[in-house]
């Protein structure tokens, strides 16, 4: 199924990005093979696709091709970004789309209709993907999305769309391009830079070969590089109805000047005198080890505020996680080559070789401390277990320094060569030391990611009335990641029981013991696949409307997955790290299909079209999945379209063949009883006033189940283009989505429930308490994780329209307006799951999935392009709707559009986000081509939102690139 590169893109499609459904005939009327279909025909199909052309990514000033698809109106919900994942993602790293809100592993991407490996690491540790940042940009023809269901085409993962990424067939010259941008604010800049250069011509000389390298960079940005409130965890300038927000620095002063959050510092060290046996304490206050609070503010409490804090050190030291240690985006660095070679063979055939490497840096320093494990490594209480629930230490409870330390690190209290713990000073009295502290080196995450690819194929002619085409694949990625300053617990409790890390002066550590505590953790995994596939198709028969086509193919491929846990538990419970997930999966499997599809124009105006494909999976799933689509052109004005398909995704190695996975969601009042809040001082309608204790986040687990089903689906699009004048072209597209067997994460709201009410858990569930709170240590201690497997138990239905208008008008001989609009609109995303339905559309839901970036209702853009000849204006403006801060995942059935996030100082709706781009495009001579780019104009900032999860204080897939601020690009393209 590919769709040939070879063929060239119809000249119109160059107009502007995107163009929807221009996808028939080049201008000479050369039949030409579309994404979804293995025919090659002249007219457009039943199915909505819309044409994204690397000459109009330029226009729209794109960098490169990820950042082009991620503006996509149909890529909605939890989509992956580069700079959601500075901020701890699982898929640290990689880039991908989620068309129609249906998430990453719902949409198929392709490279010259051929799939591709997973991205190793996958989103929340469950959702196989294709990162986008794999694609080698430069030689990118076109990038076709079909906005359908595909897998009678292409088999699993189909459901919500394909995006095919289509190279060039040939080149021939020498292509070179230099690029540079940056802020307005003099920061986020980035360099491209690439040459093409090819010999041949395929129709004279028989052959082409080109060979393609560049380079990519784009700096780091932190949040304290940007203004209010994206810079600081204090909201008390943030204010609605006279309500202003709390101040989240830790230790902070409240809106009056007081301090009353009862908030431990954990910078620098603080102890306090605690039964060496027991652990209970004997002293109530804590008193800091370090003399000063080093480069942190400091406050000391009054007299009033020690007695309210009687826990609380006399004097705190004040850290502001977001302004410290907050990252908009990482740091990227991308480079590769291409080489492709194209000849022909007799008169009716050619063939091709085509390789590819890629490779992809990603890296950061800390992030926004909403994220755990992204800020200086923390020893306190509330991480008195790991990531998946293991208690560190025997009887788990907070770190004690001991009375006595020793070489042998047992024992102490009896070895001949016990010294009183230099550490604690309580040691002299016989007490032990209750420790909290933070260690004074930030932690740093780092992706490498290399993708070999190489494709071979050969098509022609069998006979006047049928062709074939052959194609083989193989791909493989190596992904390293690394871990720097996370805190590996058994050397922890090393250097504590033998006293040679030095808590009252960490800058007096040796290098050989902060690496001791410290050791650096890398994780390599690896992705593979391997696919042969053949097709033969042509003219059966001649209809009425024209030629009755067959096309039959038959397909094998190879899916690997070697992504072994960062941080297994199965170590135990001490030899782990600190806040390192312990996600991973390691499968294989083998697929063997053959697929049909038949092309029938009943008569001139009514086009049917049937096609089927049948998937075997070696690891025991089988799927047939069917389509039927027609087109009816009444008049030359006005066609109507229709599809209706059957299709699957097949269950990812990261919910089939994986390690425990956890993801962290932030405590809502739902959650909760008010009979257990009553002793923390608050109910759930003053959840807002409940310890930050209460409100942190906990871990759902999510434990591999080999036996699942695939998921199946079904689908049916309706649409009307019409041309109701030249050059005029409306479209309006329905989709309607519905997955059954949808595989989740079972309901853990009846276990946490009956935890909180001190009831049995249910059975297949298991509840782990976190530490105790430290302010109210006798109290029941909140929930830390739930562990549960995944069943497939959900219907997950997806509605909406795709609207889209484009226009070109010759203003004057001189000046052409190229307009393009497009919308997509949300009617209905939804789950039910128990005979319930949650709605997520216009709100933050499916909360758990999108990390609280949500799924608006309306996205859209809309470009006008002005060309004078030589020179070329460009203004597009992109519009991201707003959402109410309300997630039925969260609150239950019926509460969307209730603001049950809501924390009073700001709307409950939070506003839509428009942002404006121009770009000017100079020809200077045939050769040269000069562009300059002004990503947002006004320099609007993202609507503020303090819920989303994945960045501080906006969302990250609604702000998209407009948080950099109004953006500079300068160019320069050489053709010879």
């Amino acid at each position: 199924m590919p769709a040939y590169a070879q063929d060239t893109a119809p000249a119109q499609q160059e107009d502007v990005a995107p163009v929807p459904d221009q996808t028939g005939p080049t201008e000479e009327g050369e039949a030409i093979v579309v994404t979804g279909s293995i025919l090659r025909n002249a007219d457009e199909g039943p199915s909505p696709v819309t044409t994204v052309t690397a000459e109009a990514l330029d226009q729209r000033g794109v960098s490169t091709i990820q950042e082009g698809l991620q503006q996509l109106v149909s890529n909605n919900g939890p989509a992956i970004t580069n700079s959601f994942t500075a901020n701890g993602a699982f898929a640290a790293g990689a880039s991908a789309v989620s068309l129609r809100g249906l998430t990453t592993n719902s949409t198929l991407v392709l490279f010259d209709g051929l799939r591709a490996a997973y991205y190793p690491l996958a989103d929340d540790g469950t959702r196989n993907f294709v990162d986008l940042n794999t694609i080698p940009d430069d030689i990118v023809e076109r990038v076709e999305v079909l906005r359908d269901g595909a897998s009678s085409s292409y088999g699993a993962d189909a459901i919500a769309g394909v995006v095919n990424i289509i190279t060039r067939r040939e080149f021939e010259g020498v292509l070179a391009r230099a690029q540079a941008g940056i802020s307005s604010r003099g920061d986020a800049a980035e360099y491209r830079l690439s040459l093409t250069t090819g010999v041949g011509d395929l129709d004279t000389n028989g052959m082409n070969g080109y060979i393609s390298g560049f380079y990519y960079r784009s700096e780091s940005l932190a949040n304290n590089q940007r203004p209010y409130p994206y810079n600081t965890d204090d909201e008390r300038g943030i204010c609605f109805e006279d309500v202003c927000g709390p101040n989240n620095v830790v230790n902070g002063l409240n809106g009056d000047g007081e301090f009353d959050s009862g908030v431990l510092t954990v910078t620098p060290a603080i102890v306090r005198p605690v039964d060496p046996v027991t652990g209970a304490p004997t002293g109530a206050r804590y008193q800091q080890l370090q003399a000063n609070c080093g480069n942190l503010p400091s406050y000391t409490l009054t007299a009033a505020e020690r007695a309210a804090n009687p826990s609380t050190p006399t004097t705190v030291c004040q850290e502001d996680f977001t302004s410290l240690y907050g990252n908009i985006q990482p740091e990227i660095e991308r480079f590769g080559g291409s080489a492709r070679f194209t000849a022909a063979i007799g008169e009716t055939s050619e063939a091709y070789a085509q390789v590819n490497f890629l490779q992809t840096t990603s890296s950061y320093f800390g992030a926004t401390g909403v994220v755990r494990g992204n800020a200086p490594a923390a020893v306190r209480p509330r991480f008195s277990t790991s990531t998946a629930g293991q208690p560190f230490a025997p009887g788990s409870g907070p770190l004690r320094l001991p009375v006595y330390v020793c070489p042998e690190r047992v024992n102490c209290a009896t070895s001949p060569n016990r010294t009183l713990n230099p550490n604690n000073p309580f040691a002299a009295a016989g007490q032990a030391a209750e420790l909290r502290a933070r260690f004074p080196v930030r932690q740093f995450d780092e992706t490498v990611n290399r993708a070999y690819r190489a494709a071979i194929g050969v098509r022609g002619d069998i006979s006047d009335n049928f062709s074939y085409n052959v194609d083989a694949t193989a791909m493989h990625t190596d992904l390293r990641r690394t871990f720097e300053g996370y805190v590996y617990i058994q050397h922890l409790l090393d250097v504590i029981a033998d006293g040679t890390y030095n808590w009252r002066d960490p800058s007096a550590n040796s290098q050989d013991v902060i690496d001791y505590v410290i050791p650096t953790n890398i994780q390599n995994s690896t992705s593979d696949l391997y696919q042969v596939q053949g097709v033969v198709s042509g003219t059966v028969a001649q209809l009425p409307g024209g030629p009755l086509q067959l096309g039959v193919g038959a397909s094998i491929r190879y899916e690997g997955l070697d992504n072994p846990s960062a941080n297994p538990d199965d170590n135990g419970p001490t030899q782990r790290y600190f806040e390192i997930n312990s996600f991973g999966a390691v499968g294989n499997r083998t697929v063997r299909s053959v697929f049909a599809e038949l092309n029938a124009p009943i008569i001139d105006s009514l086009d049917i079209n049937l096609s089927g494909r049948y998937d075997s999976y070696s690891s025991g799933q089988d799927a047939f999945s069917p389509k039927i689509g027609a087109r009816f052109e009444p008049f030359s004005w006005v066609a109507l379209r229709g599809t209706y398909s059957q299709g699957f995704r097949i269950p990812s190695f990261g919910e089939a063949n994986s390690f425990p996975t956890t993801g962290f969601v932030n405590a809502s009042s739902g959650i909760y009883t008010d009979s257990y809040l009553a002793p923390y001082g608050c109910s759930r309608a003053t959840f807002s006033t409940c310890p930050s204790y209460i409100r942190g986040s906990y871990g759902l687990t999510s434990l591999a189940t080999p036996d699942l089903k695939p998921e199946k689906s079904r689908s049916f699009t309706l649409g009307l283009v019409v041309e109701p004048i030249r050059n005029v072209t409306l479209t309006v597209d329905y989709y309607n989505i519905r997955k059954t067997d949808a595989i989740v994460s079972a309901d853990t709201s009846e276990a946490i429930a009956a935890y909180y009410a001190g009831q049995p858990i249910p059975a297949g569930f298991n509840v782990i308490a976190d530490a105790p709170d430290p302010n109210n240590p006798t109290l029941r201690p909140r929930i830390a994780f739930v562990e549960s497997g995944y069943i497939n138990a959900a219907r997950i239905d997806s509605e909406g329209l795709d609207l889209g208008v484009t226009t070109t008008f010759d203003i004057t001989d001189n000046i052409r307006w190229t307009s393009a609009a497009q919308a997509t609109y949300i009617i209905n995303l939804s789950q039910t799951q128990n005979d319930q339905t949650l709605s997520f559309e216009g709100t933050l839901g499916n909360y758990n999935l999108t990390a609280g970036s949500g799924t608006p209702e309306w996205r859209g853009s809309w470009q006008n392009t002005f060309d004078f000849g030589d020179f070329a204006l460009t203004g597009t403006a992109n519009y991201f709707d707003g959402y109410n801060l309300s997630a039925e995942d969260q609150f239950g059935p019926g509460t969307s559009g209730q603001c049950g996030f809501d924390p009073g100082f700001v709307p409950c709706d939070v506003d839509s986000y428009i942002t404006f781009d121009l770009v000017g495009n100079w020809r200077i001579n045939d050769n040269y081509d000069l562009y300059l780019t002004m990503l947002n104009v006004l320099d609007e900032m993202p609507p503020v939102d303090p819920v989303t999860y994945g960045a501080a204080r906006y969302n990250p897939v609604q702000g998209g690139l407009g948080i950099l601020g109004r953006y500079f690009k300068v160019g320069v393209k050489a053709n010879f």
